[in-house]
């Protein structure tokens, strides 16, 4: 499929503004490109697994917005309208060059452009490894994750991911049967039965999981009796919280945000066994305590505690 791209160059201080005003005219999703240093609530928003190196911000953006060739749209008259809408702009705002450049470019181009920063890497003795790249000589007898994260979900390089692999490698056992709620790639749940675990199931919101969750088992090889997948919010359907069923899951992970593991764990509290363990992360330091009270309120004890860079891991588990 091939797209016309638009691409407009700005300052940092009116891309909101310029997004803005051309929704109106039907241009969404633009891809933003500027040298802003995420914020400490960016990172625990999108959980960034890859970035490139951040440079020093000069001020210069540039926003991309594509449309279908195959669409009705009338390129030249769209190009008018953004045009237009540029020059309105400038008479109450600043918008720097306002220059517009307009080329043809393909899926490839621009849906798979962050392969260039996704590499091969380990977590401890784990190798994570994408389809594009091949495994070394000396990494053969490795336990390898091979891991293909589309656009939306994430890979393993992540903190809160890794700080859940190390607690999952600690308690599975070949009897667990695992539920990971907002699962995305399916890297928790793929690692536990990899490490040996009965079975998994695993919850999200984005219908988008269960084919990315599909090419990654595919990739390791696990068995499709092995792990199942249901797209629903476990905190406010009743049918799903039926559906993954009540007491009987030995390990429940949950890599998500501190204010959606508030709500969810007097609810998941239900799924664990008697003795199950409650593994979270996704927390960023100072919302440590917040979850601490959401685990202890929901009945739930502490069993421990990790850390990795700004990123907090809590473990508990059901009592007996």
């Amino acid at each position: 499929m091939k797209w016309t791209r638009i691409r407009i160059k700005t300052i940092t201080s009116a891309e909101d503004i310029i997004i803005s005003e051309l929704y109106d005219l039907g241009l969404e999703g633009a891809q933003i490109e500027d040298k802003i240093p995420l914020s400490a609530l960016e990172k625990e928003q999108m959980f960034v697994d890859i970035a490139p190196l951040e440079e020093e911000d000069d001020g210069i953006a540039y926003l991309s917005f594509f449309v279908e060739e195959d669409t009705e749209t009338d390129i030249d008259e769209l190009l008018s309208q953004v045009k237009e809408a540029l020059e309105d702009m400038r008479n109450w705002c600043d918008i720097g060059e306002g220059s517009i450049t307009v080329d043809e470019t393909e899926d490839l181009d621009w849906i798979n452009n962050w392969k260039k920063y996704f590499h091969q890497f380990y977590i401890d003795d784990l190798l994570v490894i994408p389809s594009w790249e091949e495994v070394k000589e000396e990494d053969k007898g490795k336990m390898i994750l091979h891991i293909d994260p589309g656009t939306a979900f994430g890979t393993g390089m992540h903190e809160t991911t890794q700080l859940c692999i190390r607690q999952l490698k600690k308690y599975v056992t070949p009897k667990t049967r695992l539920l990971d709620i907002g699962t995305g790639s399916g890297i928790l749940a793929i690692l536990s039965l990899m490490y040996g675990a009965e079975s998994a199931v695993g919850t999200d919101l984005d219908p988008c999981a269960e084919e990315a969750v599909k090419e990654n088992m595919e990739s390791n090889q696990i068995p499709q009796d092995k792990f199942s997948m249901m797209i629903g919010n476990i905190i406010t359907e009743k049918e799903v919280q039926d559906k993954v069923g009540y007491e009987c899951y030995d390990i429940v992970t949950a890599n998500i945000l501190a204010d959606v593991l508030v709500p969810l764990t007097p609810v998941i509290v239900h799924q664990l066994k008697k003795g199950g363990i409650y593994i979270t992360s996704g927390i960023i330091d100072d919302k440590e305590e917040t979850v601490k009270k959401a685990v202890t309120d929901a009945g739930l004890k502490i069993l421990e505690v990790t850390y990795q860079g700004e990123w907090v891991s809590i473990t508990a588990c059901k009592p007996q």
